[in-house]
């Protein structure tokens, strides 16, 4: 008896740890980008992003939770703009500050997560003219720890968070055509 669990104990072990060396070589590095082409000028656009005051109108974390609660530090636009949030397990907590601001071109944000899991990515917004339309790229980088290159195997975080890129560049679209009216 004592052999079949000590064989087991083995075999499981063993499962653990060929796990953990896969899990290990997972790629660290993250990276999820979406565009989209929306019908005004870049400043429009920009004005949208750099202002942490007007994400309630278009992010689609703000839809999810709606109840979270938001806090705002610093000025209200461009670089040292602080936006904070506390909301519910889907929302997490966190906080983002504009780094970067060139008016109508780029936009650097740091990202910082504290709940579900801690973590720092950086995002940019990128604002490109194409005739009388915008060319809108929001991109996310950082870098994966071990836990989170384990979550990564089970989840597909391009096709999550870039899911709701692809929703967040919709909203800005819909708002900005709606100030336009």
């Amino acid at each position: 008896m004592r052999k079949k669990i000590l064989i087991a104990l083995v075999v499981i072990l063993a499962i653990l740890g060929v796990f953990a060396a896969v899990v290990a070589m997972q790629p660290a590095d993250l990276r999820v980008t979406r565009s989209g082409t929306i019908p005004a000028p870049p400043g429009e656009v920009f004005a949208q992003v750099n202002d942490f005051h007007n994400w309630e109108a278009w992010s689609p974390w703000a839809k999810i939770d709606p109840a979270a609660k938001n806090t705002f530090e610093g000025p209200s636009s461009g670089v040292g703009a602080v936006f904070k949030w506390s909301g519910n397990s889907e929302v997490g907590e966190g906080s983002m500050t504009i780094t970067e601001s060139k008016p109508n071109e780029r936009i650097l944000i740091d990202l910082h997560f504290i709940k579900p899991f801690e973590g720092t990515d950086i995002t940019e917004f990128t604002f490109k003219s194409e005739g009388d339309q915008t060319v809108v790229t929001w991109t996310m980088t950082g870098r994966k720890n071990f836990i989170s290159k384990g979550i990564c195997m089970f989840m597909d975080m391009d096709k999550m968070v870039g899911g709701k890129f692809d929703e967040g560049l919709a909203n800005i679209k819909a708002v900005v055509e709606k100030g336009k009216k």
